[in-house]
């Protein structure tokens, strides 16, 4: 769901009378539980997201006036577009939100968290059935091993930045009728870095990183669905100045199956019948995800019958048991008779009764019963 779509107080829980200092520690309480740094939810990087953006709205008073009266509505028009938020580490995260270091009050240059890499693989629906290990190339940068990703030559002078203090930032301070205007941008002198390197790594360049291209081996789990990502912490691109790596995304493509349709935990399959084996009853042998079963149709199966074998689909993704494996009937009508087949079957309609044919729920209700 995108951000605009929600109340910005009810994601950070507040109340709408809520003063600037409860909009302040909501912020980072969420902050705090939402982080990449700390958080293993798997959504904690959209729902972290629009927290700092409901937090964007709400800490300023201007837009929140605005947002009060006019909603989201009112702050397009009025020109508002969210925020790009880095996701350095936790104590960067309110170094810029607030103006100091919540754990020590002191500003200091950003280490900057890795981006995510990502990759996509396709696998067999029996793979996704039974749990598959799949091995994906990668390129990703890593940290530079001559200068252990500080970006300095061996042996090279580091210095604090003279122009920004080694705060990586410099401010513009700006005074009109409406009182005084801060802007921060990135210091021009050391691009941010916050620190000057008498010679910069032979290696990287400067840089702190490399790319490189890697394996990994990926522990598909049982019963994923397609399109469905998996998430490995830490094993993304490398950060900037020692900052943690981020996370690799592999998005798993299932390929379709010919012998089956999946519909979430459950697979259907057809299978005919001649219209003696459905009269008559028979023994088909019959492909299922765990390789060939014999199933045994009755006498007088009808078209469009559905024959259940219990707990014979897929699995349940990070649960127990599985989904059940349908199997719809068609029986086929011969299309040539010789002579001979031809005289038999006038035979057997003229031994035709009342009893001989039983009315059932229509195909239609059937076809509509698999799919259930």
């Amino acid at each position: 769901m995108a951000t605009t779509e929600r109340d910005y107080y009810e994601i950070l829980g507040l109340p709408r009378d809520a003063s600037d200092a409860d909009v302040k520690r909501a912020f980072r309480k969420l902050a705090r539980e939402l982080h990449p740094d700390v958080s293993e939810l798997p959504d904690a990087d959209e729902r972290f997201r629009q927290v700092a953006e409901a937090y964007e709205v709400l800490s300023n008073p201007e837009r929140r006036q605005l947002y009060d009266r006019l909603g989201h509505a009112g702050l397009r028009s009025g020109g508002f577009q969210p925020g790009h938020f880095d996701f350095g580490s936790l104590s960067d995260l309110f170094s810029a939100f607030f103006g100091d270091d919540l754990f020590t009050g002191a500003t200091r240059p950003r280490r900057g968290r890795g981006a995510d890499a990502a990759a996509e693989i396709e696998i067999e629906l029996v793979d996704a059935a039974h749990g598959a290990s799949v091995r994906v190339p990668f390129e990703v940068a890593v940290s530079c091993d001559r200068c252990q990703g500080n970006g300095a030559e061996p042996g090279a002078t580091v210095s604090a930045c003279d122009a920004c203090g080694g705060i990586g930032q410099v401010q513009h301070v700006s005074r009109s009728a409406f009182g005084e205007f801060v802007r921060s941008q990135t210091c021009p002198r050391c691009g941010g870095a916050g620190r000057l390197v008498s010679e910069a790594c032979r290696q990287c360049a400067g840089r702190g990183r490399l790319m490189e291209d890697r394996t990994l081996d990926v522990d598909v789990p049982p019963g994923i669905h397609d399109g469905q990502r998996i998430r490995i912490s830490g094993e993304g691109h490398a950060g900037l100045l020692g900052g943690r790596a981020g996370d690799f995304y592999v998005r798993v493509r299932v390929r379709p199956d010919p012998r089956f349709v999946r519909e979430g935990n459950d697979l259907l399959s057809t299978v005919d019948l001649t219209m003696t084996q459905a009269a008559l009853g028979a023994a088909v042998t019959l492909p299922t995800i765990d390789g060939e079963e014999e199933v045994e149709f009755a006498p007088g199966t009808q078209p469009g019958s559905i024959a259940v074998l219990r707990g014979k689909g897929m699995p349940v993704l990070q649960g127990r048991g599985r989904g059940d494996h349908r199997v719809l009937v068609n029986v086929l009508v011969p299309e040539t008779l010789d002579a001979d087949q031809r005289r038999l079957l006038e035979d057997f309609q003229k031994l035709e009764h009342e009893r001989t044919y039983r009315s059932d729920q229509g195909l239609f209700e059937k076809l509509k019963s698999a799919f259930r």
